[in-house]
Parts: C-alpha cells; sequence; structure tokens
C-alpha cells in the first residue's frame, strides 16, 4: 500500500513546526530571565562557600607578630650538571 504526500498534510505539518517554533521562542524569552537569576544565585552560592573555606582556614592559623615571615612551600631546586651535553657552535648561511 502506497501512500502519497497531500499538500494539506505538508501545510498541517509546516504549520506544526512554525507553531513549536515560535512556542519555544516565546516560553525561553519568557522564562530566561528566571533560568538566568537562579544560574548566577547558584554560582555566588559556591564562591561563597569556597570564599567561607578560604576565611576559615586562614582564621584558623595562628596569628602572625608584625614583621614575622613565614615561607609555606619550599621552591623546586633545579639543579644542572655540567655533563648535560656538548656545546655546538653554528654560523648561519646567507
Amino acid at each position: 500500500m502506497l501512500q502519497y504526500a497531500s499538500v494539506v498534510g505538508l501545510v498541517k505539518t509546516i504549520l506544526i513546526i512554525m507553531l513549536v517554533y515560535f512556542g519555544v521562542k516565546i516560553l525561553s524569552r519568557l522564562f530566561a530571565p528566571f533560568l538566568m537569576k537562579y544560574v548566577a544565585k547558584k554560582a555566588e552560592q559556591r564562591f561563597g562557600d569556597q570564599f567561607g573555606q578560604f576565611q576559615g582556614r586562614q582564621q584558623q592559623e595562628k596569628p602572625k607578630k608584625e614583621g614575622e615571615v613565614s615561607i609555606d612551600k619550599m621552591p623546586n631546586t633545579k639543579t644542572s650538571s655540567k655533563d648535560v651535553g656538548d656545546y655546538v657552535d653554528y654560523e648561519e648561511i646567507d
């Protein structure tokens, strides 16, 4: 059984597609500000939590006297030996 597309079916399909497109467009304009506020509030809350953890860690450390210096991490010292390789002099060719 072979079915052919009718003009009425094509017009219905196009109208349904346009209705869905414009419906999504209108709904996104209505709900986008609420969604953006929610995302911004969540990001602010996460940032505040992380900042609060940082502040809590800073307050747990003992207070330092004025002028006292402390080093939290020693820098990695890279030792290089003179036996790394031979130096090859070169000349540029014009």
